[in-house]
């Protein structure tokens, strides 16, 4: 199958493994340019009401799973006046519903795919809002830059993930937050855990949300395989239902036996 070959590839090197995904992403971007597919991330659902209540105007309503995951990751310190980055932005939901709804000084997505910087900068118009293209592992920014930087759904595509936390480490402020969110394979939880010990940064808090994203996937499911029927060549629907975690997908039942896990961090510069 498509989708087993090209997991395969990925697994033979770091450099193929980031040149696989930034082509698929732009591959992504390309095919499908409309503005209604804002977030690629598989949600949040507020199954302990963590989040509180969030007014979300009406053209955003469709997106409240995608954005409550961008919710839960970003306020985890205060946002409003900061220079925030979003490293992986992806076609720019995410970032633009921190620069719209929780007010930094700056908010600049950046994203490996040139095809995704456009899209988002076509899509996203906001004044305190960029977009540009760059590499996680090769941050295009001066030291001590940010006071927040957030990683969403991104970092599992990444060929180095020490080189890429050394780089947040790096372009973050002193007293800086580094707010991550991502999926695992539960064989690779330990090495994950050692790249943050590792790196510099003072753990805040973490969580397992595994359980909020399942319950985020089964809801948004019949529309995302609405949406594939509808728009996607034949031969590739079986490869995008597995990218985007339907039932019955490996991905959504690896969630389900715990063989995958969702995870996320939240650290300080000190």
């Amino acid at each position: 199958m498509i989708e087993r070959f090209f997991i395969y590839l990925t697994e033979l090197s770091p450099k193929l493994k980031r040149g696989l995904w930034r082509w698929w992403y732009q591959f992504l971007a390309k095919s499908y340019q409309k503005p209604d597919v804002q977030f690629m991330n598989y949600g949040f659902s507020d199954l302990n009401s963590e989040l509180g209540s969030i007014h979300l105007k009406e053209k955003d309503e469709p997106y409240r799973y995608c954005i409550q995951l961008y919710h839960y990751v970003a306020t985890a310190t205060e946002v409003k006046g900061k220079q925030v980055l979003e490293v992986g932005s992806g076609r720019g939901g995410g970032a633009a519903y921190i620069a719209g709804y929780l007010e930094p000084e700056s908010m600049i997505g950046v994203d490996f795919a040139e095809r995704n910087a456009q899209l988002s900068r076509q899509i996203h118009q906001l004044p305190n809002l960029s977009f540009q293209q760059g590499d996680a592992e090769a941050l295009p920014f001066a030291d001590n830059t940010f006071e927040l930087v957030v990683n969403v759904e991104s970092s599992h595509c990444y060929g180095s993930m020490k080189q890429f936390v050394q780089e947040v480490s790096r372009v973050l402020k002193p007293g800086g937050i580094f707010s991550w969110a991502d999926l695992r394979p539960l064989d690779q939880v330990e090495n994950l855990k050692k790249t943050f010990a590792e790196s510099g940064l003072q753990e805040v808090k973490s969580a397992e949300i595994t359980p909020n994203v399942l319950e985020a996937l089964a809801s948004l499911d019949q529309p995302k395989q609405n949406f594939i029927q509808t728009y996607v060549p034949s031969f590739l629907q079986h490869s995008l239902q597995e990218f985007t975690a339907v039932k019955d997908s490996q991905m959504y039942q690896g969630f389900q036996t715990g063989q995958m896990v969702y995870l996320s961090y939240v650290f300080r510069k000190e």
